[in-house]
């Protein structure tokens, strides 16, 4: 009986060490990563340019299309635009505040302070055919190596706009 306990307590030790080894792994490789990137995505959309305008733009109507959005807390309307507060699905609360806008053509909102990550995405509307061209381009910051590695190596860092594009083409109906 004591050998058995004995063999317990070292497969314990080992599985103890090899995932914190594995955790110090991850933070290094983090570590290791550059805290900003760039990522552009693109999508013909079946509505033009004024409704996709009015669809990115009505952050109240967020919950009614967005899988990811459980609620919109409006903040305050300002010089350039609105401030708001998306609850997550999982209950995570993200600030964002529009910085520009020149409808219905350019939008720019910026991820608000105290989140492991930040910074903006850049909607660029342009005709094309009886539809729009909406371009997103995300300028992000990750702050924690941890979630750093997970986006460049598990999510990628379009996973967020992929998500956001296929709730939007949902939205306005297929193509």
């Amino acid at each position: 009986m004591l050998r058995l306990l004995g063999k317990l307590i070292r497969m314990v030790v080992v599985l103890v060490l090899v995932v914190a080894a594995a955790g110090v792994g991850l933070y290094v490789l983090g570590s290791s990563l550059p805290q900003s990137h760039v990522a552009t995505l693109s999508s013909a959309l079946p509505a033009a340019p004024d409704v996709v305008w009015k669809t990115i733009t009505d952050v109240s109507a967020f919950p009614t299309w967005r899988l990811d959005v459980k609620a919109v807390e409006k903040v305050s309307a300002g010089p350039t635009g609105v401030s708001w507060v998306e609850v997550g699905a999982n209950g995570d609360r993200i600030p964002l505040e529009t910085v520009e806008a020149a409808p219905p053509k350019r939008l720019v909102a910026r991820i608000g302070e105290g989140l492991p990550f930040g910074g903006t995405w850049t909607y660029e509307l342009s005709p094309e055919g009886s539809g729009t061209r909406l371009t997103i381009t995300e300028r992000g910051e990750i702050y924690n190596p941890f979630y750093r590695f997970f986006a460049r190596y598990v999510f990628g860092y379009t996973a967020t706009i992929e998500g956001y594009f296929q709730a939007l083409t949902t939205k306005l109906g297929s193509p």
